[in-house]
């Protein structure tokens, strides 16, 4: 059993995994996520780095309160989401979770004011409070001169950033990221990551899954999936800056 649980002093965990196991049935049965121990502390910037196939995606699934596991308990902000009804569940993850994407999934007609004001149309709040959140999120991650743009008509760089500001207009507790410079070139891949650098320095607690040691790196902390199985990150791997 492997424990990535760091001392952070008074500061409090987000997401606390214990003993977390997924398991599909076969034959033969597949252990996709093999007794994990995690905790992300409050205002925490980590990345769970890994190949294909090793876990990840189940992980963020587990993490986002997409998939229940088969063994072990998790707390979100304190709350042991095991024993919650579905729609308890799905509740708890609309309040705390934002979730940022390979893909944009941006609505095309819309522009990019209206898909960030849609993301929370079944929030209790004002048509004008929605609009006045989005504009303030769009402005957050550098976007306040394309509110009336269409997504079609920007760069890749640039509709991530959309993707980023609808997740975070919800004000999560926790904002999840899965391979986001997955479909991005270099110079947009390192402004996404300033934004995540922008957001971790104001004190939200971000997770970013990729496969990318690069993109690894800018965290605070990193922890290593293979075969299921989590681990602190490796330290015989040079940072990207002393392999050059």
């Amino acid at each position: 059993m492997t424990t990535t649980d760091p001392d952070h002093g008074a500061s409090q965990p987000v997401v606390e995994m214990i003993g977390i196991q997924r398991s599909f049935p076969g034959p033969p049965e597949v252990e996709a996520v093999r007794d994990v121990n995690l905790r992300i502390m409050d205002g925490e910037y980590l990345s769970i780095v890994g190949p294909s196939g090793s876990g990840k995606s189940t992980l963020l699934h587990l993490l986002g309160l997409l998939d229940r596991p088969t063994a072990g308990t998790y707390r979100l902000d304190g709350v042991d989401v095991r024993s919650l009804s579905e729609r308890r569940r799905s509740m708890l993850r609309g309040e705390r979770i934002g979730f940022v994407f390979q893909a944009f999934h941006l609505l095309p007609y819309r522009t990019v004011l209206e898909n960030v004001a849609l993301s929370m149309l079944y929030r209790p709040i004002s048509r004008r409070d929605r609009i006045d959140r989005a504009r303030a999120t769009l402005e957050r991650v550098g976007l306040s001169h394309r509110l009336n743009f269409e997504p079609t008509t920007l760069s890749g760089g640039e509709r991530q950033r959309v993707a980023i500001a609808r997740a975070l207009a919800a004000q999560p507790t926790l904002l999840l990221a899965d391979e986001p410079t997955g479909n991005l070139d270099s110079g947009n891949a390192d402004t996404v990551l300033d934004v995540f650098d922008k957001l971790h320095a104001e004190g939200l607690t971000l997770a970013v899954i990729t496969h990318d040691v690069d993109v690894s790196y800018r965290a605070d902390r990193r922890v290593r999936i293979a075969d299921g199985t989590l681990t602190e990150q490796w330290d015989d791997v040079p940072t990207p800056e002393a392999a050059t």
